[in-house]
């Protein structure tokens, strides 16, 4: 993997770079960003940067030894730890290590959905266990192998249990030239121990223009549809490349229509339109619901009147104008609640006539008796 085939975060890009240059790497690095943020691909980079016998002054060579070996991720010095679905106790990344190289080379911007895929995980619940740990250290109890450094890199370390506590002594007093590389999506969640003793380097969400961008130039997206996905995707690449294998178009139609179906009460049409989106299926279900909460967030921001920070095409943008006339900020903030509670259930396989009728029932009553449901704890 080398940093020019990584989308956007060209500062991040030349911080590591530089950390290289000036000899100022951190033997424990803690990358953290939100998910399609980059952080996976942009540690694979930095290690191949490490260890390339040529290096440039932007990126590694890709073509010396050690660049061929990084890029079917089977160099000696490159380890990788990673949540999975244990089937024996004695179970370590190294038994999947297979679909590990399958999955991240097929797609660097993977998400746990993505890697759940690749295994048959039945209903176990991911993490890494303390027979990982022990493999981890004695992995890393060696000298490299061939390049100055030996490199593991750890993705999700939220998923390390009290057993990670193992792993401190090595993280804290490594072996000469061995560096942790922890990719991270909720600091939280991480171990406090072990995320005391790490170099944080925060990677932002892409932008909306980076994605765009991207799917135009790498995926043949026309202006329009790249434009409604990078919208959509809210600068997470991995919901964006998911996307391009639904119908994302006609959302915003879809949307509009919904809404003035539900505020004239015209029950008969709605539940002709409810029928509708019970056959979209489950994914476009849930691009649908994520399109609503984008573009009613946008009409939230028009009507605290913070217009300079709305970010819609010409046609969208006029509608929501046309819409803050007749919504107010509660009443919006109350149907966005509805939709995420929506896309939740969805996520969980609930019947869509009966979820979508339900959720049309509640929009009609926000919209025209000001009645907003609340939660069954308050």
């Amino acid at each position: 993997m080398q940093f020019k085939q990584i989308v956007g975060q060209d500062a991040i890009k030349q911080r590591l770079i530089n950390s290289v240059i000036e000899n100022r790497v951190s033997h424990a690095q803690l990358f953290l960003g939100p998910g399609g943020s980059g952080s996976l691909p942009l540690a694979v980079a930095y290690a191949q940067y490490l260890s390339c016998e040529a290096k440039q002054a932007d990126d590694s060579c890709g073509e010396c030894s050690s660049c061929r070996k990084y890029q079917k991720l089977m160099h000696p010095d490159l380890h990788f730890s990673y949540p999975f679905f244990a089937k024996h106790k004695d179970d370590t990344a190294i038994t999947f290590i297979e679909q590990w190289r399958e999955a991240f080379i097929t797609n660097p911007y993977l998400s746990l959905d993505t890697w759940r895929d690749y295994l048959d995980a039945e209903n176990k619940q991911a993490n890494i266990n303390i027979a990982e740990c022990h493999q981890i250290i004695k992995k890393l109890s060696f000298k490299p192998f061939e390049s100055a450094y030996k490199i593991l890199i750890l993705w999700l370390p939220e998923y390390l249990d009290k057993e990670g506590n193992a792993l401190l002594k090595i993280i804290e007093e490594p072996q000469p030239n061995t560096l942790f590389i922890l990719v991270a999506q909720n600091q939280d969640q991480i171990l406090n121990t072990i995320l005391s003793r790490t170099q944080l380097i925060k990677i932002p969400a892409l932008t909306y223009n980076d994605i765009k961008d991207h799917l135009i130039e790498k995926h043949n997206q026309t202006e329009d549809a790249a434009a409604e996905i990078a919208y959509l995707s809210n600068g997470n690449l991995t919901e964006a490349l998911a996307m391009l294998q639904q119908d994302t178009k006609g959302y915003h139609t879809s949307f509009v229509q919904w809404l003035r179906l539900c505020f004239g009460n015209k029950g008969i049409e709605v539940m002709g339109f409810v029928d509708q989106l019970s056959k979209m299926g489950r994914e476009n279900q849930k691009n649908f619901l994520r399109y609503g909460v984008s573009f009613l967030r946008e009409c939230c921001l028009l009507l605290s009147g913070a217009g300079s920070l709305v970010h819609l095409p010409a046609q969208e943008l006029e509608t929501a104008q046309k819409m803050t006339n007749v919504m107010n900020v509660d009443q919006s903030q109350a149907i966005i609640n509805e939709l995420e509670k929506a896309h939740y259930h969805v996520e969980r396989n609930a019947n869509p006539k009966i979820l979508f009728l339900d959720v049309s029932l509640q929009i009609i009553k926000v919209l025209n008796y000001k009645t907003i449901r609340q939660n069954a704890d308050t």
